[in-house]
């Protein structure tokens, strides 16, 4: 079964912080879609697509975090996806 999420977080993120966890986890995980920072206190949006149980797995690593990031207000939104991201997860910046 195929999932599409739309993931709205904030937290005091480090520089890199979207590349080096977040797409980097949706690229272990196969997963396609895109994360960028949406306002300027560290708001970030992510929409991710791909098989439910990954995409299940990515929110794992959203709600954990790391040792110097703790994710708060975490929203989760069913999303419709509206385009086609080629498979791949980008960084928008």
């Amino acid at each position: 079964m195929h999932k599409c999420l739309k993931i709205t977080f904030t937290a005091n993120f480090p520089d890199g912080f979207l590349h080096d966890v977040v797409q980097k986890a949706a690229q272990n995980l196969e997963l396609e879609g895109t994360v960028q920072v949406v306002s300027v206190n560290n708001k970030a949006r992510v929409v991710v697509c791909g098989p439910k149980e990954k995409v299940d797995e990515f929110l794992d690593v959203i709600h954990k975090g790391t040792a110097k990031y703790v994710p708060e207000e975490v929203e989760i939104e069913a999303f419709v996806k509206d385009k086609d991201y080629r498979g791949v997860f980008r960084v928008i910046e």
